[in-house]
């Protein structure tokens, strides 16, 4: 039996689950989530705890149990606390700002890059005189934030000679030594 997929879930105070057939929604102070199950993984909500098991021991499904565990776990987290990524823009003439939900990348590119951030991701873009430009995003939805944050970084991911491009804020980047002159 899956070691992930065997715990409990346990329902916060202030968070209200449903299961309506395959789907799990959950309600929370931060927003709404929901998420469809496979039929091959049971769900069952008692007691404050959200239980998974499985219809039969092949692979597939057995990666399944773990996976779908683990997702109602971040939604519980997430519409009770929330998530928050920041984003580091280093290098020289990198900037970032924030119009309401666009976000305006200087990247050294030729042209800005303006991105559309979705609704449910709120974005904070701050700079600081002498320090490179920070932008934080925060969402209740750990799915959405992952790949908005991915996408900023694609733009300029960081490079191991100088270490410049966009990372993440506890991003370590290996640093590899340059060309030395032949004698």
């Amino acid at each position: 039996m899956s070691r992930i997929g065997k715990n409990p879930v346990l329902i916060p105070e202030g968070v209200s689950t449903t299961l309506e057939g395959n789907i799990i929604t959950v309600k929370g102070k931060l927003g709404e989530l929901s998420q469809e199950i496979s039929k091959s993984i049971s769900v069952e909500i008692k007691d404050g705890l959200v239980s998974f098991s499985r219809t039969s021991d092949q692979k597939d499904i057995r990666s399944l149990h773990g996976l779908y565990r683990a997702l109602v776990q971040n939604m519980m987290l997430g519409v009770t606390v929330g998530y928050t990524k920041k984003l580091q823009f280093i290098g020289v003439g990198y900037r970032a700002s924030a119009n309401g939900q666009n976000l305006d990348i200087s990247a050294g590119f030729s042209h800005n890059i303006i991105m559309s951030i979705p609704a449910e991701v709120k974005l904070v873009a701050e700079t600081e005189k002498g320090k490179a430009p920070l932008v934080t995003l925060t969402s209740h939805d750990k799915q959405l934030l992952g790949a908005v944050a991915a996408k900023i970084r694609s733009f300029r991911p960081p490079e191991p000679y100088k270490g410049k491009g966009i990372r993440y804020i506890d991003e370590y980047v290996r640093r590899k030594a340059g060309k030395t002159s032949a004698s």
